[in-house]
């Protein structure tokens, strides 16, 4: 392995062994060769050790840590393991197509900035379907935060990133470490926060070079999580997004998460909040009312009735399932593509997650 090489991946894992090997060698295929993979187990965990030993490629580093601290943690230990001047994070549950980190890498020479985030679209496979995410790239001028969580429609937003579509700077990462204990909008969190600097801007590479896994029966934070938590995660980012933003996060993600509550209360509470330091429109209100009026499983059905969502089927295309256009789905965690009844989405390590913003990847796959 040569000392400094192009490009570090670092994977989170725990107790996943069959699906962290094949992340791992879907990292090791890539066209770019010039990489080093550094898995970072979130515990002791004998099984997932023997099944990387079995892999047998010289550039992939095993770190163990003692005890479980959780998916920020892990991935700010393998950043700080990074020895690369990239850092493309990868989730476990997670493969990249073979062109992955070339097309970054290719995209990341036109940056006018000295320090870009480079995404691409991904084809977020379900039972169901295959959808592109995200729907459309940013416009010009487009604040990020308004990108990755408002939303055009009742059932889907346009922007989205997730954490295994995301390379950017080693120094980037390091001085922007992801948030540890932030159970969900790990993306969004991690995104607004490192677009706060002056030298930080995002770009998006147009083919989908990322295939997001959420047809496996694995754990999954529950979508009743609680709401008061994130809410005072959003109150801690405010003054970093625009007031669309917020009132869009306030009325779709945190209400999916307070709604089975069923609390006038927390109806009322959630509403003043958005309009007190946000700046609701109409989409805004009418995904509100529909995630506390209708039940989720009735949202459910109108949603995928009107999206015409079916049984997967071709090869997928920007914003469209194999047989037609879909919502840009949520794994839950964090950016305007979720689905306002709130079903699961985003990034995973088998460890802790983030969660459903319209457009960010986020999680709920712990």
């Amino acid at each position: 392995m040569p000392s400094t090489p192009e490009v570090s991946v670092v994977v989170p894992t725990f107790a996943r062994p069959a699906l962290v090997s094949r992340a791992v060698r879907s990292a090791l295929a890539q066209t770019v060769t010039d990489i080093e993979v550094i898995v970072v187990v979130d515990g002791p965990d004998e099984d997932t050790g023997k099944a990387l030993a079995e892999i047998g490629d010289p550039r992939l580093r095993v770190v163990e840590l003692p005890g479980k601290g959780g998916a920020p943690n892990a991935r700010n230990t393998g950043v700080r393991e990074a020895r690369a001047p990239w850092t493309a994070l990868l989730d476990d549950d997670d493969e990249w197509l073979p062109t992955k980190l070339a097309a970054q890498l290719e995209l990341a020479r036109s940056a006018t900035v000295g320090s870009p985030i480079i995404a691409s679209r991904l084809i977020n496979k379900t039972p169901r379907a295959e959808f592109v995410m995200p729907r459309r790239l940013p416009e010009p001028g487009e604040p990020i935060c308004e990108y990755l969580t408002l939303r055009r429609g009742l059932f889907h937003g346009d922007g989205f990133i997730q954490t295994s579509t995301i390379m950017a700077p080693t120094e980037l990462l390091r001085r922007v470490p992801f948030t540890v204990g932030l159970r969900r909008q790990q993306e969004l969190d991690w995104t607004v926060r490192a677009m706060s600097h002056p030298d930080v801007d995002l770009l998006i590479a147009a083919e989908p070079l990322v295939l997001w896994h959420q047809d496996e029966d694995r754990p999954r934070i529950s979508l009743s999580s609680p709401w008061e938590a994130q809410l005072e995660w959003l109150r801690g980012i405010r003054p970093l997004i625009t007031p669309r933003a917020y009132a869009a996060i306030t009325m779709s993600i945190i209400s999916s998460m307070a709604a089975p509550t069923r609390s006038f209360r927390v109806f009322r509470l959630l509403l003043a909040e958005a309009r007190r330091h946000g700046r609701p429109g109409l989409v805004d209100y009418l995904t509100f009312l529909q995630i506390w009026l209708l039940p989720p499983q009735l949202r459910h059905r109108v949603r995928d009735r009107i999206l015409g969502r079916g049984r997967r089927g071709g090869p997928a295309s920007p914003g469209r399932s194999a047989s037609t256009e879909a919502d840009a789905g949520r794994r839950a965690p964090g950016g305007a593509a979720t689905d306002p009844a709130g079903t699961a989405a985003g990034t995973s390590t088998g460890t802790a997650g983030t969660a459903g913003t319209a457009g960010i990847g986020a999680d709920v796959r712990r």
